[in-house]
């Protein structure tokens, strides 16, 4: 049986830090705060949404929930996000997604002002991504990563296989993962045998937002494998993407949930402190 990556003690780990570093900026006279936009209509983004906020405020950490009405105008967005872009005392902004199909998410995100976006999800936080300039990397793909250390788990030099290349994980992911001197093969929906390179992967990543994509039959004794899907059943169950008899024949396995969701959220506030520090030391460096 697969060991389990549980997620739950690396993340207290984060929140410690960030608890720590949190006081410390009280002491000072400054105290954190992160903005939220959320646009009715989808049950999981408003459960989301005040998940964070209750984790911020263990923390010590502000938090606004702005809640829009789903027919709310893309320019009333806009307005709402030019404020806080210039606001001092908003830290960091997160927009909550999907949104309703009226409103174009690619001219809301790119509004957000890179120094802000504690989600990495702005183009000039994208490139950072690729290039490993200072920046705001995307959260997940930071879990990801964090979790295997946490168990002890290196990728330079080993063999990863990495299943889904989308825009907020996989792609991201496949650039962090090259930095850590990970040999590094992309499966897409135009790969044949993702078995195959399965075969020779010491880890793997699965990143597709579609269960059982990875079945008992594809995987060996000695893989390790993160899963950062996440997927809702007709019966309303919350699964990976992986299959749930997977865990019987790998290494180690991160479950869902209680895998790398759950430190995709440490991650978020872990950003915004970093997103505090280029705001005051190095905005103008990075973000010319």
């Amino acid at each position: 049986m697969a060991i389990i990556m549980k997620s739950k003690e690396a993340a207290e780990q984060v929140y410690a830090t960030i608890r720590s570093q949190v006081e410390k900026m009280k002491q000072q006279g400054h105290r954190p705060h992160l903005a939220t936009l959320l646009v009715e209509g989808d049950p999981a983004s408003a459960y989301y949404a005040r998940t964070k906020q209750k984790i911020a405020e263990k923390l010590g950490i502000s938090f606004h929930l702005h809640t829009f009405d789903r027919h709310v105008s893309e320019a009333e967005l806009l307005h709402l996000i030019g404020s806080l872009n210039d606001a001092s005392h908003v830290h960091g902004i997160m927009l909550e997604l999907p949104l309703p199909q009226h409103l174009s998410a690619s001219v809301i995100k790119q509004s957000i002002a890179p120094y802000k976006d504690i989600d990495g999800i702005t183009p000039d936080n994208k490139l950072a991504t690729v290039t490993g300039d200072a920046g705001l990397y995307p959260a997940t793909p930071q879990a990801c990563i964090e979790l295997l250390k946490h168990y002890g788990h290196t990728l330079a030099g080993k063999n990863v296989t990495l299943v889904g290349i989308g825009q907020t994980v996989g792609l991201p992911l496949f650039h962090m993962l090259q930095r850590e001197n990970a040999t590094v093969t992309a499966c897409h929906a135009g790969t044949r045998d993702i078995a195959e390179h399965l075969s020779h992967a010491d880890i793997a990543f699965v990143a597709v937002g579609c269960p059982d994509v990875i079945t008992q039959d594809m995987v060996h004794p000695g893989l390790i494998l993160v899963d950062a899907g996440i997927n809702e059943t007709l019966e309303g169950k919350i699964v990976g993407d992986a299959a749930s008899n997977v865990g019987e024949k790998v290494h180690a396995i991160s479950p869902v949930p209680g895998g790398v969701g759950t430190l995709t959220t440490a991650i978020l506030y872990k950003n915004l402190l970093k997103a505090i520090h280029l705001q005051h030391y190095s905005r103008e460096v990075v973000y010319s």
